[in-house]
C-alpha cells in the first residue's frame, strides 16, 4: 500500500511537472511568436513604404511562415535528410531579407541612372526663368520611377512647411546614395552662399555622367573574373551531384555520418571564403 502511495505521488508530481514545463513553453514560445510578428510586420511595413510598395504586411507575414514550415516539409518528405531540411529552413528564414534587401538596391541603382538627367532637366528650366520648385514639379511629370516618386515626396513636404534642406536631409535617408548624398551637400552649400544653381546642376549632371562611364568601363573589365568566381564556385557542388548520381552509396556518407557532416563544413566555410575573396578582387570602388 505504501509503495503503490509513493508510487502514485512520483506519477503526480511527474506530471504537474510536466504540465508546467510544458505551460512556460507555450508561453515562451507565444510571446516569442508575437515579437516576431510585431518585428516583421513593422520593419515589412515600413522597408514597402519606403519603395513605394504598399503591400499587407499580415498578409507576407502568413506566406513567410507558411514558407517557413511547408518548404522543409517538403524537403524533408523527399529527401529524408536532416542537413537540408535545416539549409530549407534556414533559407526560408533569410529569403524575405534578401528580397528586400535585392529590390532596395535595384531601387537605389535605377535611382542614380536617373540622377544627370534629372539635374539636366533642373538645370533647363532654371535656366528658362522658372523657380526651384517648378523645375522640380516639371521633373516629376517627365521622369518615371522611383526618381519621380522621391522627388514628389520632396515637394510635398515643402508644401507642408518643411524646409528644402530638412526635405533633402529625409530624402537621403530614403535612399542612401553616395552620388546623391554629394549632389544634395552641393545644393545646400549653393542656397547657403549664394551660388549659381544652374551651374552647379550642370557641373553635378556632367560629374555623375563621367562618373557612371567609368564604373560602366570598370564593371566591363571584371565581369570576366566574376563570372570565372561564380563558376569556380558552382563547380564542386555540381560535381558533387553529379557523383552522388553516380555512386549514391558512396556519396550518401558524406550526409549521414559525422566525418561526412565535417566535410562538408569544410567545404562549405572553404567556398564561402573562396568567393568572398574573387568578389573582394573583382569589386573596385569609384
Amino acid at each position: 500500500m505504501i509503495e503503490y502511495g509513493l508510487y502514485f505521488t512520483t506519477l503526480t508530481l511527474i506530471f504537474l511537472t510536466s504540465a508546467i514545463i510544458a505551460w512556460l513553453l507555450i508561453q515562451s514560445l507565444g510571446r516569442y511568436w508575437q515579437e516576431y510578428k510585431d518585428t516583421f510586420t513593422e520593419s515589412t511595413s515600413t522597408g514597402m513604404a519606403d519603395m513605394f510598395m504598399f503591400v499587407d504586411p499580415q498578409r507576407l507575414f502568413l506566406i513567410n511562415i507558411g514558407g517557413i514550415i511547408l518548404v522543409p516539409l517538403l524537403t524533408w518528405l523527399i529527401s529524408r535528410d536532416v542537413i537540408m531540411t535545416v539549409s530549407a529552413a534556414i533559407g526560408m528564414a533569410l529569403l524575405p531579407s534578401m528580397i528586400y534587401k535585392t529590390l532596395r538596391k535595384r531601387r537605389l541603382k535605377k535611382f542614380e541612372a536617373q540622377l544627370p538627367d534629372a539635374f539636366m532637366m533642373i538645370s533647363a528650366s532654371l535656366q528658362a526663368g522658372a523657380s526651384l520648385n517648378m523645375a522640380l514639379e516639371g521633373l516629376i511629370k517627365e521622369q518615371p520611377a522611383p526618381l519621380s516618386q522621391e522627388f514628389e515626396l520632396l515637394v510635398r513636404q515643402q508644401r507642408i512647411g518643411v524646409d528644402l534642406e530638412t526635405a533633402l536631409s529625409n530624402m537621403e535617408k530614403r535612399m542612401p546614395s553616395a552620388d546623391f548624398i554629394v549632389a544634395t551637400s552641393a545644393i545646400k552649400i549653393a542656397r547657403e552662399v549664394g551660388g549659381n544653381l544652374i551651374e552647379v546642376m550642370e557641373t553635378l549632371a556632367d560629374t555623375l555622367r563621367r562618373k557612371a562611364a567609368m564604373e560602366g568601363k570598370i564593371e566591363s573589365l571584371t565581369a570576366q573574373g566574376k563570372l570565372q568566381g561564380k563558376v569556380m564556385t558552382g563547380l564542386p557542388i555540381l560535381l558533387g551531384v553529379i557523383l552522388f548520381q553516380m555512386e549514391p552509396e558512396a556519396m550518401g556518407k558524406m550526409f549521414t555520418t559525422p566525418m561526412g557532416w565535417a566535410t562538408l563544413a569544410v567545404i562549405v566555410v572553404m567556398e564561402f571564403l573562396g568567393y568572398m575573396v574573387i568578389r573582394k578582387i573583382t569589386s573596385i570602388d569609384v
